[in-house]
């Protein structure tokens, strides 16, 4: 890359924006090395941003101790490992296969939305793990979009309590994040927050359908790519796909997503209630 190229794609990779200058996104450059830089400072993006506060007074403890950020990276790790190994009669050497698992992991989690593969063409296990991550999305304070790994944290351990509480009744189960008992008010809200969540890209696949004639996974990854801030989905909008054969309502409801994905669903509802508008 020559000067200007590389600051656009820091810029693009520190907001976890995605736009490059090229056709093919980072696959233009067809370096290993690109890829490696690009995808570790993705996954640095994508991490509370608080942790590098604490790491510039010098205080380590606290990033090491940190459960979202284990989760993390075992999330990460794991699904490279797991990709890589399912798309390795793609790629002439399981190196290879690291080297494009890595990278496309690392941007669709970051919710970024470089490429350097069309991930579309990997082995449907592959696809799935890929929307699984897109849903999950970054850690809670950084630039990443999505649903965020401290939520995925809170539901999945709520939801251990809830079942350790229908076993035995009268036992104390609370849930616990970095050691700390999470309020009942956080565990109400976050599950709130994933339903609506899961509501709002239910009822725009279902719009997106009845609108247009794309396909259902065409539809599905469209809104989570768009309200997870992501950018590429699968089939008609993967890495090699665009968002231009939709029409206009269908690009009204996308962008109502993208909105809400980065404002969060709770700032745009209050922001449309008409108790908002009142004067007091």
């Amino acid at each position: 890359m020559n000067l200007f190229e590389a600051v656009i794609h820091t810029f693009g990779t520190a907001g976890t924006g995605g736009f490059g200058i090229k056709n093919n996104s980072i696959a233009y450059y067809n370096s290993a090395y690109i890829d490696i830089v690009i995808g570790v400072f993705m996954l640095l993006f994508s991490i509370n941003f608080n942790l590098y506060f604490f790491i510039l007074l010098g205080n380590i403890r606290p990033v090491i101790k940190n459960e979202e950020l284990r989760w993390f990276l075992c999330i990460v790790g794991a699904s490279v490992l797991a990709i890589a190994l399912n798309i390795n009669h793609l790629y002439g050497s399981f190196g290879e296969s690291l080297r494009y698992a890595f990278f496309q992991v690392g941007t669709v989690v970051s919710t970024t939305g470089y490429a350097t593969a069309d991930f579309d063409l990997w082995p449907e296990f592959s696809r799935a793990l890929m929307v699984g991550l897109m849903l999950m999305g970054a850690c809670a304070g950084s630039t990443g979009g999505g649903i965020k790994v401290s939520r995925l944290m809170i539901l999945i351990k709520s939801s251990s309590c809830e079942i350790r509480k229908m076993m035995h009744p009268r036992s104390v189960n609370l849930v616990k994040l970095e050691g700390k008992t999470v309020s009942d008010d956080v565990v109400r809200n976050t599950q709130i927050f994933f339903l609506l969540y899961m509501f709002l890209i239910v009822a725009s696949t279902v719009l997106l359908a009845l609108l247009d004639e794309a396909s259902f996974t065409t539809s599905l990854t469209s809104v989570i790519a768009c309200i997870s801030n992501i950018g590429p989905g699968l089939e008609a909008v993967g890495a090699s796909g665009n968002y231009g054969f939709y029409s206009a309502a269908s690009k009204l409801i996308l962008v109502l997503n993208m909105l809400i994905g980065r404002l969060e669903i709770f700032p745009m509802i209050m922001l449309f209630h008409p108790n908002t508008w009142k004067r007091v």
